[in-house]
Formats: structure tokens, C-alpha cells, sequence
């Protein structure tokens, strides 16, 4: 029989400053600090090294462009149960 993996379970946590126009990503609580990615767009990496969100300056202005973001980002998706 397979050995039960263990599962941690995060949350996405989203905000957005409209006067600043700033918008917000993370995927993990914790310490961390933003890393310049270029073009109003920055990292936010835990000690580890590890990128735990991002952060995107100047975001109607962005999105009004119609960019497309690239994070090298892993993603695992587990059934719940």
C-alpha cells in the first residue's frame, strides 16, 4: 500500500492598492523579501531562496498592455479529500 503523503495547505492571498496601483500575490505566509524581476514586476523570495509571490507595480497600466507574466514557478496539485 502507498504511504500517505503529507499535505500542507496553503492559501493565495491577494491585494490590491487602487491609489497605488499596486498589486500583490503570495503564496506562502513568512518571512521574504522582493528581488527587482524589471518592468515594475518583483519577487518576493523566502530565505530559502525559494519564490513564495510577486508583486507588480503599476498594475491597470499592465494589464491595460495585455503582458503576459512568466514566474518560474512550480506547481503541485493534490485531489482533496
Amino acid at each position: 500500500m502507498a504511504q500517505a503523503q503529507k499535505r500542507s495547505r496553503q492559501q493565495l492571498s491577494v491585494w490590491y492598492d487602487e491609489e497605488g496601483d499596486y498589486l500583490e500575490i503570495a503564496f506562502e505566509e513568512g518571512e521574504g523579501f522582493f528581488q527587482d524581476a524589471g518592468e515594475d514586476l518583483w519577487l518576493r523570495v523566502n530565505p530559502q531562496g525559494r519564490i513564495v509571490g510577486f508583486a507588480i507595480l503599476n498594475f491597470s497600466k499592465q494589464a491595460q498592455q495585455l503582458r503576459r507574466i512568466k514566474l518560474p514557478l512550480t506547481v503541485s496539485l493534490a485531489e482533496s479529500t
